[in-house]
């Protein structure tokens, strides 16, 4: 009678081992996993911090490009014609993720304002995140899509290239949608001014400029839009390095604390099975008795 209990109790404690160390292999596994991810993250923040160093030195050289153009327009009161509007909106964004909300941002502000006249705004996304956000409600609206953004800093000649298939296209007025840089952790969502030839030439005050004739005129606006874009994909670049590198400063945080939770269940864990098997032991010594 007492041998048969012992026996059973012997064979319960054989699987609750068995069970124990089943436990233990997967939080082996899971720890290992979660340290591969940290060292991923930690390698990932470093090159986003050399990246970020990099296009914050060219966000400086760039912004007066932007600010020139930019200032045009305010000088000669250019303002968009009311009668058959047609609004291009441009989304400067890129190809690569694993950067918080930086793309998010841009595109909710572009479909914001798409819902407010979907007929006549159409959309240029620079980078493909922002086409796969926008592509399932706005499909019909995008007209090009610009790819192979993010990998290296944008050039002059990107921005040149997008503003030659810009043209390509006609509208009265137009926004660029972009993330202007603050500082390493901060950004905020801003807009630039698109204008057509024809409300560049109606504004009021266009004559304080000398000899703007119809040929001087495309030239300076074909220039103003490259270096729009070039302006605000540089903002952009720089917003988007400084963003992904917080976010993996903080991946590499959580996966710590996830790191330093385990190891705890880990070691509590084998404290059981190794008492369970003490336990074992002296029930099976106490019933051969």
């Amino acid at each position: 009678m007492f041998g048969k209990t012992g026996a059973l109790a012997i064979t319960y404690g054989n699987q609750q081992q068995v069970r124990g160390m089943a436990t233990l292999k997967a939080i082996s596994l899971r720890l290992k996993s979660v340290k591969n991810i940290q060292k991923i993250t930690q390698s990932m923040k470093m090159v986003s911090a050399a990246k970020y160093t990099k296009a914050e030195r060219d966000l400086k050289q760039a912004r007066p490009y932007g600010e020139g153009a930019k200032s045009f327009y305010e000088k000669a009161e250019v303002a968009a014609a009311e009668e058959n509007p047609q609004k291009l909106l441009i989304a400067v964004t890129s190809d690569r993720g694993l950067c918080g909300a930086v793309h998010t941002q841009v595109s909710r502000q572009i479909r914001n304002e798409v819902c407010e006249d979907p007929e006549n705004t159409k959309i240029i996304c620079v980078g493909d995140k922002s086409r796969a956000i926008l592509q399932r409600l706005f499909g019909k609206n995008i007209l090009v899509v610009a790819n192979e953004v993010g990998r290296k800093p944008p050039t002059f000649l990107d921005a040149s290239q997008v503003a030659q298939e810009t043209s390509k296209h006609n509208f009265t007025s137009g926004k660029i949608v972009y993330n202007r840089f603050k500082s390493v952790v901060s950004y905020s969502t801003s807009e630039l001014p698109l204008f057509s030839q024809a409300a560049i030439a109606t504004a009021p005050k266009i004559s304080i400029y000398d000899s703007l004739d119809a040929e001087v005129l495309q030239s300076y606006m074909e220039f103003s839009l490259a270096s729009l874009l070039y302006y605000a994909m540089k903002e952009g670049a720089c917003s988007e390095q400084s963003s992904r590198m917080t976010a993996m400063d903080n991946a590499s945080k959580n996966a710590g604390e996830m790191i330093d939770k385990l190891t705890l269940t880990f070691n509590r864990t084998r404290q059981a099975v190794i008492t369970r098997e003490l336990i074992e032991i002296i029930s099976g010594a106490a019933a051969l008795e």
